[in-house]
């Protein structure tokens, strides 16, 4: 788990190395345990290993000081968290036995003992316990179609000699991120869009993302855009080439509709292979040369993690907990007890004041790269923080099985307009009322939606919703028509349509971009069992009759862990993901008097792509009570915080 970043010149010019080391020591907290660099001349096709202040002492011993090295057009650098093979071979820029291929990556091939030995029979001869090592000699026996042999979680870069060929990708989900940016002549990567900023690039607003995400703050990710113009991010399932001074992006995996919902496994059986793909997926997780432990709430995803993980392992097993206590639902601590009892590990809990989050607000900000768009992160942020308090390097976090069994509120309407219109209609008359029965003052809503799910392409759900979500802050101008391009609208089900959504275009994004910056701001790597691409493929494949059963989503999510949690865990009924009480309670108290004072400040009210009219009756309409803009206050806070440490 580590920081990458990257400079390459297409046009010969040599790499400016102040500004590459500039890159590298900005994501120290990506890796503080060793740094490194590599000067590559493309043409020669000749390469030199070299160091800076932070690199380990063997390694300085064997190579050249990085601002006294001949010069390069292409230079990488990299900062490295020691996970799996503690030893100087972990070190990167890492090559293969004779240098023709070099690399620098961000992440943990999980099933590298396996692709180790499976090599190990082709004739590769391996001279670390490393999976980076791994990713070159898979590379070197499969070219690009190695990425289809791993298992796990990646962003990297590697360098080919022989072909002159830059070679960069990301892994099938998204769960570790590449940001770059291309104009012709410049390819600039790095593990996080603050390094490319370093450099001299365009930093006009994009503004379709700042619209975006003031409507909805699950679409803070969305295909390749920033909230620069000219900064992207590589998307999950694709690479790029490099190659005669051209770059082409690709996309290499994609989940495939034509086997949703196809197959016919008993529910007896599947709900079995849902737990073994599950057990499996925290197995390989486990693997690690430091210790591993979890962020735990006291809902069913982290409780099954937890104690599956501590099967899994001799060492004492710790988990991290946030909670408050304005209301009952924001304190699971007794649910978490629970799980504590029974898998004999050692909970730590905290609970963060909106005087902490001020206090860290900007730090956050800096870290996340985007707006903190949600106090939920805040939450996140700070269990992060206890962990590296308590020398944990590596946790487990449950992002994922809302995405792939139909946890949220929004998959129920798909559910029951499929039911309508495949004229299931006992099994609907059988559902639906019990459904409706749990949704005491909301059921003519409910039935509307599903009525429009009914009668309305995922597409046009989607626009829907963002028209109707919150009301408008930007001023006329700077408001967009086209914001959602990449809902996919799928010949599926219409539950399966939106569950893909979910995954590869929409929420999960999100979440898992905070996943990651949250963690590494405390140097901890996260991993996430439930997307491995294992058991992801394999929910797809389910009948929706699986995931969904009368008022219960997650359904053979549920029935699959039900031997591994505790009863009461499983029989929660009232668990609401993510809750924190940043936006119902300490923008009425704690913040208050700060939002006041920022929605006044001149460095909000010089800003000509506000509706300011409009953000005055908004804010007035709260202050009388409005709950319904609590969410769109907190996104004006945020965003103004993120203008004013990324903004020049």
């Amino acid at each position: 788990m580590c920081g990458i970043a990257g400079i390459y010149n297409l046009d010969g010019a040599p790499v400016d190395k102040r500004l590459l080391i500039a890159m590298t020591e900005i994501v120290r907290h990506r890796g503080p345990d060793d740094e490194g660099y590599l000067m590559i001349d493309t043409v020669s096709g000749k390469t030199l290993s070299c160091y800076h202040q932070d690199t380990i002492a063997v390694i300085k011993s064997q190579t050249q000081p990085i601002l006294q090295a001949p010069p390069g057009n292409l230079a990488f650098g990299f900062r490295r968290l020691a996970i799996l093979d503690l030893s100087p071979a972990g070190h990167q820029p890492m090559s293969n036995t004779d240098g023709t291929l070099w690399i620098v990556y961000n992440g943990e091939i999980y099933n590298y003992l396996e692709l180790r030995e499976e090599l190990q029979h082709f004739g590769y001869h391996f001279t670390s316990n490393s999976d980076t090592e791994v990713i070159l000699a898979a590379y070197q026996q499969w070219g690009v179609d190695c990425l289809q042999h791993f298992n796990g979680m990646w962003a990297f870069a590697m360098w080919d000699v022989r072909h002159r060929r830059l070679f960069c990708a990301r892994d099938r989900f998204g769960i570790k991120p590449f940001a770059y940016f291309y104009d012709g002549k410049r390819f600039i990567f790095g593990s996080e869009i603050k390094q490319i900023l370093i450099n001299p690039v365009d930093r006009t607003l994009n503004m379709p993302m700042v619209y975006r995400s003031l409507k909805l703050n699950s679409f803070l990710c969305y295909g390749d855009e920033t909230y620069f113009e000219n900064v992207r991010i590589l998307p999950h399932g694709h690479f790029i080439i490099i190659e005669n001074g051209q770059m082409r992006r690709q996309k290499y995996y994609d989940l495939d509709p034509a086997t949703f919902e196809t197959s016919t496994l008993t529910f007896a059986e599947a709900t079995e292979q849902y737990r073994t793909l599950f057990t499996d997926a925290v197995r390989l997780r486990m693997r690690s040369d430091v210790e591993v432990g979890s962020a735990l709430s006291g809902g069913l995803d982290s409780s099954a993690i937890v104690c599956t993980a501590v099967k899994n392992t001799a060492r004492p097993f710790q988990t991290f907990t946030a909670y408050y206590t304005e209301e009952p639902r924001y304190d699971e601590r007794r649910y978490v007890e629970m799980v504590a009892c029974q898998a004999n590990i050692t909970a730590h809990f905290v609970s963060p004041t909106p005087e902490e989050m001020l206090a860290d607000f900007e730090r956050m900000t800096w870290h996340n790269d985007f707006p903190v768009v949600g106090s939920s992160f805040i939450s996140q942020y700070f269990v992060m923080r206890s962990a590296r308090q308590n020398r944990v390097t590596v946790l487990l976090d449950g992002q994922g099985s809302d995405e792939i069994t139909a946890g949220y509120n929004h998959a129920f309407y798909r559910y029951y307009a499929d039911l309508l219109s495949q004229v299931k209609l006992k099994r609907l008359a059988n559902e639906l009322p019990i459904y409706l029965k749990n949704q005491e003052g909301h059921r003519a809503s409910k039935i509307l939606k599903i009525l429009l799910a009914l009668f309305f392409r995922e597409s046009m759900l989607y626009q829907q919703e963002t028209k109707r979500a919150l009301p408008d802050v930007l001023s006329s101008a700077f408001r967009e028509s086209e914001i959602l391009h990449n809902i996919v609208d799928l010949p599926t089900s219409r539950l399966s349509n939106f569950l893909y959504n979910l995954m590869m275009s929409t929420s999960i994004q999100t979440l898992l971009h905070f996943e990651d910056r949250n963690s590494m701001a405390f140097s901890i790597e996260s991993r996430v069992p439930f997307l491995d691409y294992r058991l992801v493929e394999f929910a797809f494949s389910l009948p929706a009759a699986y995931k969904i059963r009368q008022n219960l989503g997650k359904y053979i999510h549920r029935e699959a862990l039900r031997t591994v949690v505790p009863t009461a865990i499983m029989e929660r009924r009232e668990k609401v993901n993510f809750a924190a009480p940043g936006e119902k309670y300490w923008l009425r108290s704690a913040l208050q008097n700060t939002i006041e004072e920022l929605l006044n400040s001149p460095s909000f009210r010089r800003r000509d792509y506000y509706d300011h009219k409009a953000i005055s009756a908004i804010w007035r309409r709260f202050n009388a009570g409005d709950e319904r803009l609590s969410p769109l206050i907190w996104r004006l806070f945020a965003l103004e915080m993120w203008l004013r440490v990324f903004e020049r």
